[in-house]
């Protein structure tokens, strides 16, 4: 029977560690002592349990607190030491290589992210054309921007936590999309981040694409509780969740949502924001979609949209209902006008450059009680900058939930404390108290405690 851990491997280089500048190899000398160590860390003890079905961070902390990695930099390249890691991510004692070339991936991303990004300053007001100018560089360090190809990157976004009727239509969507040549970009978790690229694989197999792209755009403060799904062959992780949530929408070319959370919510609310507050037009293409079993999750997202954000931010998506096919051929119409608006406005197709972001939606916003008590959940303002703060809610909740950080503010102060005017608060205290009813806040078989109080002005 195969031990739970290895406990010893070195992994030589690949991608683009193979070739580090000294500033690079002096940097990485210092990253096992450093204050990127444990963000380094964590991340690659997550892709290291790819596939798993656990969304707690602690469970997987003390299952695994002896995990070690040590980055050897070399002139040629930055050797790995991993030690007592976990023995699903080798065969026969070797890694599996989607595994090593994900956890060079991450040594990639905390390398640039240590290296070239001063968050800190991006972080102050008035940076928003430098953030996106770090969005850009990010991906285009990871090689995501793929010039003279079509618009054909669809962005799926979708619960964790879903059942297995839900999990099926997610893998069908994904194959209809497949057969008709569009690459899939998740979050890069299980439920509907896996579902539409596992499906989409069969596709592509089915249609003889040699090169298709699985993109899982994720930050470290979500990825242990959402581990790489095995089939994301191209991992990237982005510096927080702001960068992360402008990534899919620079990088994408329409999305599709399935069924979810409040990881969902904050999806829907950051682009239907996004799209309100922008002054320039854009051939976006955005779907609803769930099988028939699971319609009325829709009908709740469209009338709590329609009741707090109004009837404009119901145009900007449509529903379709138990018809992947459908689905797929509409999308499959629609990149002909998002090839023929980008090219109208001179507009990149590998990066959505003239989509305008507000700042409000570009600012880190960091969940703690303070900044949760301080939400103006009002509905006297305008509905993009409802829409900003309803997702920094949303934002809150999801750290309360998984993310370790909103974890131990949860077990140090209790829950959350949302205020705001009555009736919007009573909407947002019933989609979200569906959230829990449907199971959409953790993982099937785990007890929800939520992490929140909705108090009412």
């Amino acid at each position: 029977m195969p031990s739970e851990v290895i406990d010893y491997s070195v992994l030589s280089p690949v991608g683009s560690v193979d070739v580090l500048s000294m500033n690079e190899v002096n940097t990485l000398s210092g990253l096992n002592k450093g204050k990127m160590y444990e963000i380094f860390r964590r991340c690659a003890l997550a892709v290291m349990n790819s596939g798993i079905d656990n969304d707690d961070i602690e469970q997987l902390e003390n299952q695994y607190r002896d995990f070690d990695i040590n980055i050897v930099p070399q002139a040629r390249g930055a050797c790995l030491e991993v030690q007592n890691a976990p023995a699903r991510a080798f065969v026969d004692g070797k890694m599996i290589q989607g595994v090593k070339e994900n956890l060079y991936s991450v040594l990639r991303d905390i390398i640039y992210l240590s290296t070239q990004l001063d968050l800190d300053e991006l972080g102050q007001e008035g940076n928003g054309a430098q953030i996106t100018e770090a969005v850009f560089h990010t991906l285009r360090q990871a090689n995501a921007l793929k010039a003279r190809m079509d618009p054909n990157i669809i962005v799926c976004w979708g619960g964790h936590s879903i059942g297995s009727v839900e999990y099926d239509y997610t893998k069908e969507v994904g194959y209809q999309l497949g057969l008709r040549g569009f690459d899939i970009c998740t979050g890069c978790g299980p439920g509907a981040m896996k579902g539409p690229m596992k499906g989409a694989n069969v596709a592509h197999v089915k249609q003889r694409i040699r090169t298709p792209r699985y993109i899982g755009l994720t930050e470290p403060g979500i990825i242990a509780a959402e581990s790489p799904n095995p089939i994301v062959n191209e991992l990237i992780i982005m510096p927080d969740i702001e960068k992360r949530l402008e990534a899919f929408i620079r990088l994408g070319h329409g999305i599709v949502v399935f069924p979810g959370g409040a990881g969902t919510a904050e999806e829907i609310l950051y682009l239907l924001g996004v799209l309100m507050g922008s002054d320039h037009g854009q051939a976006f293409p955005v779907y609803f979609t769930a099988p028939k079993e699971s319609a009325d999750y829709f009908i709740e997202i469209d009338e709590f949209i329609g009741s707090t954000l109004g009837p404009e931010a119901q145009k900007l998506y449509e529903i379709i209902i138990a018809d992947p096919e459908q689905l797929a051929i509409t999308l499959n119409e629609r990149m002909t006008e998002v090839k023929e608006h980008r090219k109208s406005i001179q507009d990149a197709f590998y990066f959505n450059w003239l989509l305008k972001i507000n700042e409000v939606f570009q600012e880190p916003f960091v969940p703690t009680h303070k900044t949760m008590s301080e939400l103006d959940l009002h509905m006297d303002q305008p509905p993009y900058q409802l829409a900003s703060q309803l997702r920094r809610a949303m934002s809150g909740i999801v750290a309360g939930n998984v993310k370790e950080q909103g974890i131990a503010e949860i077990h140090k102060h209790g829950p959350f404390k949302l205020h705001g005017d009555k009736v919007l608060m009573q909407k947002l205290d019933k989609l979200l108290k569906s959230f829990v009813r449907q199971k959409r806040m953790k993982l099937p078989g785990s007890k929800y405690v939520p992490c929140y109080e909705v108090i009412t002005d």
